[in-house]
């Protein structure tokens, strides 16, 4: 059975199976409620801002510094000596008048390494393959004439401003309509660029863990964030209980998850962690290579990560002792079986496999694997 998989921006497989959360908008927004500016910045203002902390470019968002190459990156600069309008840039206001740049990470951080590349602690951008403008190639800020600077400087972009009083439920739904570009950001990138705070460490470490790495078998790809959704979506279940889960709104859900984790003491981070690598040196223990993955009866060919498999068998597996993984573990051969049995079943398959996000589905794979676990400890 060929399953479909979720793609990097060059195109190839992250090793996460591509999901179908099913989700739905039960309840539509009230208009009065969103508020919309659109603000004319110039470039000098813009790169005070970043000066100031006042944008938050979410450091390692969008797909990582690097994803331009430097011709690209002169091309843009190109595009602003010879006057050329650049795209909207999409910010999210937040607290003390900061902005979340959701859509054009990339073109500020650009421009902020050519102008300043003291603001983002990055090596000065030094101009190459320009198409019309080849007199400049090679040069960086300094060596223009300050004419060109001043141009530059004076430059107006355009910044459509999603103000701080808009529901955050809506600020998502908005940036998810205007998130049709070349490369729409996927789910969790949104919830990085739009919930700042200690979450965004605390995920990032959990996914580069050695516990993650090795119960994955060092295949996921970290480039759309979906290892950290992985890590935000297991954390979800074990701070809410998967019967306590009704809601629709699995991107709520999760958006919810990332506020406790950024209000969570340094104890009660630490606690998280060690939950999770304990869960996934489990995961690892009990299913081998195969731990988060679909299983055939007429394949032996290890599938990609499936998220939904990911969140239930990790918070399953930790709420079981040591002794427990142990036996789990001893008794592999009969928890293949077993997971073999559950993957006959359409009820589970269809629960790991379409409308995931459904607390039907959500309590349905969860009780499932649980049962599998519990006949396989209890049995001779």
């Amino acid at each position: 059975m060929k399953i479909g998989v979720e793609l990097d921006d060059a195109g190839f497989s992250t090793d996460v199976e591509a999901e179908d959360l099913g989700e739905r908008i039960d309840s539509p927004f009230d208009p009065d409620l969103i508020e919309v500016q659109t603000r004319n910045p110039t470039v000098a203002l813009l790169l005070n801002r970043i000066r100031r902390n006042t944008i938050d470019l979410a450091p390692d968002f969008q797909r990582r510094a690097g994803i331009w190459t430097q011709q690209a990156q002169s091309r843009l600069i190109e595009s602003l000596l010879l006057r050329i309008t650049l795209p909207t840039l999409y910010a999210a206001e937040g607290e003390n008048d900061t902005w979340a740049i959701v859509d054009g990470v990339q073109r500020l951080s650009t421009i902020a390494r050519f102008v300043a590349p003291e603001t983002i602690g990055s090596q000065p951008l030094r101009l190459t393959g320009l198409e019309y403008l080849r007199d400049y190639d090679d040069c960086t800020f300094e060596d223009l004439p300050g004419r060109l600077q001043t141009r530059i400087e004076e430059t107006e972009l355009v910044v459509l401003l999603i103000r701080r009083g808009t529901p955050e439920e809506v600020k998502f739904n908005i940036f998810a309509r205007i998130n049709t570009g070349g490369r729409p950001l996927t789910r969790q990138e949104l919830r990085h660029a739009l919930i700042p705070g200690t979450a965004r460490a605390f995920l990032a470490g959990l996914a580069s863990s050695e516990e993650f790495q090795w119960a994955t078998a060092h295949s996921v790809s970290s480039e759309r964030m979906s290892d950290r959704e992985m890590c935000l979506r297991f954390l979800a279940f074990f701070l809410t209980s998967p019967e306590e889960y009704t809601g629709q709104d699995f991107d709520g859900f999760l958006r919810k998850t990332m506020h406790q984790i950024n209000k969570s003491s340094a104890a009660e981070l630490a606690s998280l962690s060690e939950a999770f690598t304990s869960a996934m040196t489990a995961g690892g223990a009990v299913f081998g290579e195969h731990a988060f993955r679909k299983r055939f009866r007429d394949s032996t060919r290890r599938s990609p990560v499936n998220k939904a498999l990911f969140e239930a068998e990790g918070v399953v597996l930790s709420r079981y002792s040591a002794a427990q993984i142990r036996l789990l573990s001893e008794r592999r051969a009969q928890v293949e079986n077993g997971f073999l049995c559950l993957m006959d079943n359409p009820d589970f398959f269809n629960a790991v496999s379409a409308g995931t996000g459904d607390a039907a589905k959500v309590k349905l794979r969860f009780r499932l694997l649980d049962e599998m676990f519990t006949e396989v400890l209890n049995g001779a």
